[in-house]
């Protein structure tokens, strides 16, 4: 038998890495600002085109490299970070691994500018493919200048999963953010078809922060420290009033490296408890200072996954930080007493006073299960109509609609219309129970009025007849740039529904009509959810923008759990929901309507043998 296992060349090898290392244009962005860093620039210029397909360079101020090292910075795992196993754990720097550039090189056109602070000379490196095609002398200046062409060019297949170069360019605006919080210290500039989306100089984080997101969050944000012997606990959380329905903007940063974190981010709502509803999320940016030692980035390659040592210790200082905070600032609702219900308490006696014993009334002859007539709770009127419509197999219906009409395209059986809409229940204001001839009919308020909405906008899209209400104070809204990118992207499909928004100088824009049927909602808050929805959806299975924008706006809107609906509005609402044309499900893939058959209702009531 003829030996069959071969060791892969260098160059497959590489493209194997860079299909876990580059997903796409965004992570190469990521690695060399990150290599930036590590070179310890204080200035870095990142240039892209076409969402990065065609272009992505990055110029940086940093120490720059010798001929020999440039060379070397293209050979897999080849790295100045760490020289043995245990230097893994106790990484400081940014990129360890020596991946990046290999990987970049493997599926690209890569071209280098290098030199060393107070060098004459510097290196040109070209690659192509893993294979340097040119290297020589150049003169340039100090720092690394790195130009990547044509990503993915020799990997179609990879390419051709790319997504619009919008999209694209939002993934990048996402990364290029996450750094640039990171390290307010750092100048950071984006340019994107060559026009300049942002210049960040140095400043502090609170300012970083406004640059970025906009001068109005300056004044929701509430500084938060917490130093313990497990960790240093420093940067921002929102005050409540700039929470938002979708989630975003939640940054958590370990040793200034982004992560992503979902049991301190429970952490962290849990310390919003019962001053702000459950669907929403609140602002906030905190940066977490551990002892290397005490952490493990190395378990994914984009190193976004981190493991603590100890992480339900730092789940309880982070709690108790974000706590603190709120209740530093007068957020936490505190005790109040009027006036009525104050206790007067006596100034103690003067000395040598006799001091009584209190007193209290006893009666010994009470007896707690002895009930008089007045002591019986009596049930309220009309208590027997809740469960009449359980009682008869096929109550009356008050339907002025047939039935077989509102149902035929539910996937429900036409039968199972009787007695619908007639005996609605809202169950912890979030669902609605009804009767129906082979059991009870749950629906979900908030994604039945999602599917509803979401037709609506479509069919709007469709006939570019949208129904506007103007305004006659036009609103002036400030967006960052990442939302202001997504709202050139869907402006017009916006204006199809509804909306009337126009430019207004730089990442600004007028909002001079909304809606018709939403024209009592807030414009500039209901306007940046669809945005975050949109952005948040882009991972969804949709196969056109407009669906998405059509589901953003319905999430947007749709009424939220936790609202009492009158027994009119939930007449209405399923009404509606069975007039679409898929009443079943969200339009995100949630189910909106369950059937519990009597026959399990039965088996539950059934005593066990």
């Amino acid at each position: 038998m003829t030996d069959i296992i071969q060791v892969l060349p260098d160059s497959v090898a590489n493209q194997i890495a860079a299909g876990e290392v580059i997903q796409r244009p965004a992570s190469v962005v990521k690695e060399l600002v990150e290599n930036a860093i590590d070179a310890g620039a204080i200035d870095i210029q990142v240039i892209i085109k076409d969402g990065g397909k065609t272009i992505i360079q990055v110029i940086d101020d940093g120490c720059g490299m010798t001929e020999t090292d440039a060379r070397m910075a293209f050979e897999r795992h080849a790295t100045s970070k760490i020289s043995g196993a245990n230097d893994l754990f106790s990484i400081k720097s940014m990129g360890f691994r020596g991946e990046a550039l290999a990987s970049i090189a493997a599926i690209a056109e890569v071209e280098v500018k290098t030199k060393i602070h107070n060098h004459e000379i510097g290196t040109f490196l070209s690659v192509s493919g893993s294979q340097v095609t040119k290297q020589e002398p150049i003169s340039t200046q100090s720092g690394t200048n790195i130009l990547v062409k044509n990503l993915f060019y020799n990997v179609p297949a990879r390419r051709k999963f790319l997504k619009t170069n919008a999209t694209e360019f939002r993934h990048i605006m996402l990364q290029f953010q996450r750094v640039a919080l990171a390290y307010p210290e750092i100048g950071f500039s984006l340019i994107h078809n060559k026009s300049e989306i942002l210049r960040l100089h140095k400043v502090t984080l609170r300012k970083r922060i406004s640059h970025i997101f906009g001068k109005s969050i300056d004044q929701q944000l509430l500084p938060l420290y917490n130093e313990t012997d497990l960790a240093t606990i420093s940067g921002f959380i929102g005050n409540p009033d700039a929470a938002k329905k979708t989630s975003g903007n939640q940054y958590f940063f370990v040793n200034n490296r982004f992560i992503k974190h979902s049991y301190f981010h429970k952490a962290v709502m849990k310390g919003y408890e019962r001053i702000l509803s459950p669907q929403y999320y609140p602002f906030y940016i905190l940066f977490l200072n551990v002892d290397p030692e005490t952490i493990d980035i190395n378990i994914h390659p984009t190193k976004t996954e981190v493991k603590f040592e100890d992480e339900r210790a730092l789940f309880q200082i982070l709690h108790a930080a974000v706590k603190r905070t709120l209740g530093k600032y007068n957020i936490v609702p505190s005790l109040e007493f009027d006036d009525e219900g104050s206790v007067d308490i006596p100034p103690p006696p003067n000395s040598g006073a006799e001091v009584k014993i209190p007193e209290v009334e006893v009666n010994p002859d009470f007896n707690p299960f002895s009930q008089t007539k007045d002591q019986i709770k009596k049930p309220p009127a009309g208590w027997e109509q809740l469960y009449h419509a359980f009682e008869n197999d096929v109550p009356e219906s008050k339907n002025t609609e047939s039935p077989e009409n509102t149902m035929a395209s539910s996937g429900i059986e036409p039968k199972e219309a009787e007695g619908m809409n007639n005996n609605l229940i809202q169950v912890k204001y979030k669902y609605i129970f009804t009767p129906v001839k082979s059991g009870v009919m749950i629906i979900d308020q908030k994604r039945a009025h999602e599917r509803i909405l979401f037709e609506k906008f479509l069919h709007a899209q469709q006939q570019e007849q949208g129904f506007a209400q103007h305004s006659l104070f036009p609103q002036t809204v400030s967006l960052d740039p990442m939302y202001y990118n997504i709202l050139t992207e869907i402006q017009d499909d916006l204006n199809q529904m509804g909306f009337d928004i126009r430019a207004f100088g730089e990442n600004t824009i007028v909002i001079q009509a909304v809606p018709a049927d939403f024209s009592h909602f807030d414009p500039e808050e209901t306007l940046l959810n669809a945005l975050q929805e949109y952005q948040d959806t882009q991972q969804m299975n949709f196969g056109a923008a407009r669906e998405r924008i059509a589901l953003s706006m319905a999430k947007t809107y749709s009424i939220d759990y936790g609202r009492e609906l009158t027994n009119q509005e939930m007449r209405e609402l399923i009404d509606q929901l069975f007039a679409c044309e898929v009443p079943n499900y969200a339009p995100d893939g949630n189910p909106v309507i369950s059937i519990i058959a009597m026959d399990e209702i039965e088996k539950r009531m059934t005593k066990p043998n």
